[in-house]
């Protein structure tokens, strides 16, 4: 059983005095009971008068009773620490008698809570939730459960300390004490109430771990500026942050509030709090959902397609990439905000992926659209190939963020096999080429590119020649068939880049090289899982 005992009775009369909401009474009073908080206001005010008019005779008063048990407790023992009787100056403010009770019937009536200043109050009722949920209806979202998140203006942790410090003070009289974490948060108790309304307006459970996030940003502007006098007496706790329009953060306040001195918050700051004309306002109702991740494998065909978009000093080069020839198929049917492109390696603009692709995954994020069947993606897997002759995609399927990461493990042990055509200076037979398929596990030093050097670090690269197949065609020209360590750079591997990979097909053939034509063969990536497509 939860109930106010008749050690609350001071604490309830003295808030009610000094103009606090019922609920947040019963927070002060560390009632940790979900079911009560979710009661009328008019019955829970109703209650609380009749509270205060019951005598002394029974030891617990049960007009409170509820099935759920507390979640804090009330610590008995005497104390004298922190000031007695302090107010805005250093004294606490004159208050009606916590004797007289006609006093608190009369402040009672419903006005601003000076410590909540309306979340508690406005904000629970069946017009703000039906609000809610119309914007999250209007959004056309697929979801099958949420997560409810508040943003509370950073002057009601002010008003809270405030209000705990005048309880405090009360309590102290009568031999008990109050911790701050006793106290039932305002976050919580607002989510106690407000989860089952939108739980049964949306016909979805709440669920901490859903990807799915309903939040409302609350501000105060009438009282905006209460925080100010922490940053003069806790100057260090308010440092300017890049995306943050005001120092002063709910975080900021809240440290600020642990390091200032009792006596120092009450030379600056009301205690009871000073009420308030106007309610707080729900600035922001958003709705986001999680990222979706999509992978599967890409060919390319074009020798005139990079795979993301080729932008030099803001100028754009070609007019679409492998990126975007696929993702706009996928943004457009899971309605998304924007997406994030990644694969294994890359190949330059000039050089075709074939055989089995290459590995390639898509996070969308703010999805509006999440459930799809698998022939749903087999079809999606077709309009993108239908769209265009420059790429195919294959196996596209969902998968989990985690899962991706498999796509980057151990990236420079995987291998990938490569077709060159080869053009020599001078003149060859075919036994002048024969001796390359013979070397194995041929050691490179691979001084960074020449042509990469504006975006890739300086840096000698050890890579391994796996294997090497010559396959002549005239006396220029013949094709190599390689398999690589993943990173190994082809292009210099061939010409040498002046000297800067060694040893390279040129100097083992003694005669200057160039490469004329790339072709990836195979990316050996176990990833994703192939598809009966």
């Amino acid at each position: 059983m939860s109930s106010l005992t008749e050690k609350d009775r001071p604490v309830v009369q003295l808030l009610l005095n000094t103009g606090t909401c019922p609920r947040c009474i019963l927070r002060f009073c560390c009632v940790g009971s979900q079911t009560l908080y979710r009661r009328p206001y008019k019955d829970l005010m109703k209650d609380l008068k009749e509270f205060l008019k019951n005598n002394q005779e029974k030891e617990d008063t049960v007009c409170f009773d509820v099935v759920d048990p507390p979640c804090k407790r009330i610590r008995l023992e005497h104390t004298d620490e922190g000031p007695d009787d302090l107010n805005h100056n250093g004294a606490l403010q004159q208050i009606p008698s916590v004797n007289d009770e006609n006093t608190a019937m009369e402040n009672s009536a419903v006005k601003v809570c000076n410590v909540c200043l309306g979340i508690l109050q406005e904000f629970c009722k069946v017009d703000f939730v039906k609000k809610v949920c119309q914007k999250v209806n209007s959004a056309d979202y697929q979801f099958t459960s949420f997560v409810f998140s508040v943003s509370l203006p950073p002057q009601l942790s002010v008003r809270e300390r405030a209000a705990w410090l005048l309880v405090k003070q009360e309590m102290g009289k009568l031999g008990l004490s109050l911790a701050k974490d006793d106290i039932v948060q305002l976050k919580e108790a607002y989510k106690w109430i407000i989860h089952p309304q939108l739980s049964e307006e949306l016909g979805v459970p709440a669920d901490g771990k859903s990807l799915f996030e309903v939040s409302v940003v609350f501000a105060h502007p009438e009282t905006d500026e209460e925080c100010h006098f922490l940053a003069m007496v806790c100057p260090d706790c308010f440092k300017p942050a890049k995306n943050k329009q005001s120092v002063f953060t709910r975080m900021a306040v809240i440290k600020a509030l642990e390091k200032i001195k009792e006596e120092d918050f009450l030379k600056y700051f009301p205690c009871p709090p000073s009420s308030s004309k106007n309610l707080c306002v729900a600035l922001e109702i958003q709705c986001n959902n999680g990222a979706v991740f999509v992978a599967g494998r890409y060919n390319k065909y074009s020798r005139n397609l990079p795979q993301t978009p080729w932008i030099i000093d803001g100028e754009r080069k070609l007019e679409s990439s492998v990126e975007e020839l696929i993702s706009e198929h996928l943004m457009a049917e899971f309605k998304a905000d924007s997406f994030n492109f990644s694969s294994s390696g890359r190949e330059d603009v000039d050089v075709r992926t074939l055989g089995k692709g290459r590995p390639f995954a898509i996070e969308l994020v703010n999805p509006r659209r999440i459930h799809f069947t698998a022939e749903e993606m087999k079809g999606l897997q077709q309009t993108i190939n239908n769209s265009s002759d420059k790429i195919q995609v294959r196996d596209l399927q969902l998968v989990t963020r985690s899962a991706i990461g498999r796509m980057k493990e151990g990236e420079e042990e995987k291998t990938k096999t490569y077709s060159a055509l080869i053009w020599t200076d001078k003149a060859i037979q075919k036994e002048d080429i024969a001796f390359l398929d013979g070397i194995k596990e041929l050691k490179l030093d691979q001084k960074t590119p020449l042509r990469v050097l504006h975006r890739r670090p300086l840096a000698v690269r050890c890579r391994i020649i796996h294997t090497m197949q010559s396959e002549y065609i005239d006396e220029h020209h013949f094709r190599l068939h390689l398999k690589t360590q993943a990173g190994t750079y082809i292009k210099e591997f061939v010409h040498g880049d002046f000297g800067r990979t060694k040893p390279n097909i040129g100097s083992l053939l003694n005669r200057t090289a160039d490469i004329l034509e790339l072709d990836v063969e195979s990316v050996d990536v176990d990833w994703p899982p192939t598809l009966d497509n």
